[in-house]
Formats: C-alpha cells, structure tokens, sequence
C-alpha cells in the first residue's frame, strides 16, 4: 500500500501566494511518485472571493483536495474541516501541517496527536523577527506560548524552507527537531518575447524592472518605488512592473506613493498573473527585484530565476545566501540608497545581466520539485510509524 500523506492548509486560494503554490506543486509531484496525497482546506482565497468547488473532494493531478468553507476570515475557523479532521486523520500515516497562528494548524496537530499519527509543521516563515514583531505581536506572542509552542513540541519534525528561517526561530526555543528542506518550483511555461509588451504599449522598449509577489508591507514595495524613482530621474529608459494583488487599501496605498513620486505614469499595476500571463512577463523583464524585510524562502525569486532573470534580493530573503554564492543576483539590504544602486549596475550593464542570469538558471535547478520531492518522501519515511513503499523516481 502507498504511503497517505494529508496536507493540511488555511488557503489554497492563489491570491495567498507562495505557500498555495508551494503546497500544490508538493502534493502533485508527491502523487507523480506513488504516494496516496490528500489536501484538507478551506475555501478562503484572501481579498478576493473565496473558492468554489463544484463539489467535494475535487481531484485534480492524482491528488484528492477537501475544501471546506470558513465561517472567519480572521484564524480561518472552519467548523466543517474541524469535523472532517476528527473523523479522518487517523486514516493517514502522516500529516505535514502547513502554517502556524491558523485554526487548521491547531485542530490538525491535535487530533493528529489523539490519534498517533505523526505530523512535520512547515511555519511559512511566520516564526522569523520580522513576523513576530510586526504581526498582531502582543496576540502572536501569547498565541506562541499557549498553542504554537505545544504544536511544535509534540510534532516530529518543523519543516524549514531556508538555512536562514531556521536560524531565527531558534532564538524562540521553538524546538530541537527540525529539518531544512526548500519548496518546490518548477519552471514556468516559454512565452514569446515581445507578448506582455504588446499588451501593455505604455511599456514601448524601456528596460522593464519585475516586481510579482503578493502585495503586502513585508515585501519592501516601498523602497522599491522610493528607489526607482530616483534612479527614473536619471534614466528615462526603464519602467517598473508591479504584478499581483493584496488588500485593497494597502495597494491604494502603495499607488497615492507612486503619485507622490510623481512615478505613477513609470509604474504599470499588472495586478495577479499567473501561467501564460506571468511567463510573458518574465520573458520580456530584465531585472527582477523583491526587497523584503522578511521572506521565509523566495518562490518568486526562484521562479524569476528559473525564467534566467538576473535578480535583486534583499539580505532577509531566506535564500540568499544561495543567491550570493552563486553570483546569481545582488543582495542588499533593505535600504533604498542600496537597492537603487543596484538597480542601476543592472540597468547598465547587459553582459553582467547575461552572466547573472545563466547562473540564476543554473541555481535555480537545485529547488526544482523532482529534487524536492524526493527529499520529503525519504523524510516522510523516517517519520511515519507504518510507511508503505514510495515508487522509485
């Protein structure tokens, strides 16, 4: 009999990023080797409007995902996954457990105990400084000693995506038995060049800056337009891209900036793009930048890497130091001065965007899901107290 693995996540919602993404690639290629691979959820899709499935259980990919409605948006309390849980966890031999500071996190980690089935926790990062000190802190800070501290305790293993997540949440005490194991991406489709432009004419041949993430404060969007629009004084050949989405008034926000930075005719909001959309825009960008103050692995970053864009990291995103040393981007600190300087060395020298690019392709293989996959089958085996055998890749 395969191994059952259940995934249990708040969101799987694409307006939530990264971690929907990430959970969605593990769960196919895990399928694609011989696991049995369910995903519980619900059907929260953050600012926009929640998931609607024709029915339940949707299968898609070989993977069977149960999503149920949220009654809160807030914790992402659901009654019905909480039923679910309780009669079905003991029917897997492992459950990875995706985010902490979430309703599903609890009642998944809880029964899974009841039940002695074992469980790995993967934070999503939220344990990192930054998360704690400027999310809800004086709530986080409590909800860490009642809950999350236990739900760690008792866990077999806390699934780490960087060398660097590790590191700050081991000033919380937060456990002794961890693991870093990086998320999974794949490459994105090919696209023409010359697609996005054509859809977006106020671009016309300027050198195209990429920003695509979620649009949220932690990402440093507000040294990167502070940036841009000085460097746009000095170089009228370059225009910024800013694509995907977030809360409304915080974009209106980053918006009324660009206007005060007299940048907002610079700017295009390309809003949420994904598939052929995003591959289009990666195709016809020469420089791909994510500032953030805090940013647990890098998905975008990897998926602008696998598209040979040479990229700008913050030091507080968790890779790069792999980026570093693979001289395959800059890495500054979340200072504007720093970050405009190093969109400009990139903006002026081609060949170097050439070299930083092959080695960004180059890097970007090591985090591929046939690499990663394997790593979590083989960890999945050490945990799990009655294991089948996982088919050979």
């Amino acid at each position: 009999m395969p191994t059952k693995v259940l995934h249990v996540i708040p969101s799987i919602g694409p307006a939530r990023g990264g971690p929907s993404f990430v959970v969605r690639t593990m769960a196919k290629y895990q399928a694609g080797l011989g696991l049995a691979v369910h995903v519980a959820t619900t059907d929260d899709n953050g600012p926009l409007q929640r998931i609607e499935p024709e029915s339940v259980p949707v299968q898609q990919d070989n993977v069977t995902y149960w999503i149920f409605p949220r009654q809160t948006r807030f914790y992402t309390f659901s009654f019905p996954l909480t039923v679910w849980l309780r009669k079905h966890i003991a029917d897997y031999d492992v459950v990875h457990i995706h985010a902490l500071f979430s309703y599903s996190s609890l009642v998944a980690a809880l029964f899974a105990a009841l039940a002695g089935v074992p469980y790995m926790v993967r934070p999503l990062g939220v344990l990192g400084r930054w998360g704690m000190q400027n999310r809800r802190r004086g709530l986080k800070e409590l909800s860490f000693n009642l809950i999350e501290r236990r739900i760690i305790r008792h866990a077999a293993l806390v699934h780490y995506t960087s060398q660097q997540e590790a590191q700050e949440a081991r000033e919380l005490k937060a456990g002794e038995r961890q693991i870093v194991i990086a998320n999974p991406v794949y490459a994105p489709p090919t696209a023409t060049k010359g697609t996005f432009r054509a859809s977006h004419p106020e671009l016309g041949y300027r050198k195209i800056i990429l920003f695509f993430s979620r649009l949220d404060q932690k990402k440093g969007l507000d040294l990167l337009l502070d940036s841009y629009s000085r460097l746009r004084m000095r170089r009228a050949n370059i225009a910024l891209v800013v694509a995907g989405d977030g809360d409304a008034e915080f974009v209106m926000g980053l918006k009324q900036q660009a206007h005060a930075l007299e940048i907002e005719s610079d700017v295009v909001w390309a809003g949420f793009l994904e598939g052929k959309e995003k591959a289009a825009a990666l195709a016809d960008s020469d420089v791909f930048a994510l500032p953030s103050y805090s940013e647990n692995f890098g998905v975008a970053v990897v998926e602008a890497m696998n598209a040979g864009l040479p990229v700008i990291v913050s030091d507080q995103v968790g890779i790069h130091h792999e980026i570093s040393a693979a001289n395959a981007g800059l890495v500054v600190r979340c200072d504007s001065a720093q970050l405009e300087a190093a969109l400009e060395r990139l903006i002026e020298d081609a060949a170097l965007r050439e070299s930083l690019g092959k080695n960004a392709q180059q890097l970007a293989r090591q985090f591929a899901p046939e690499v990663i996959t394997k790593q979590l089958i083989e960890t999945y085996a050490r945990i799990c107290n009655k294991c089948g055998e996982p088919v050979a890749a």
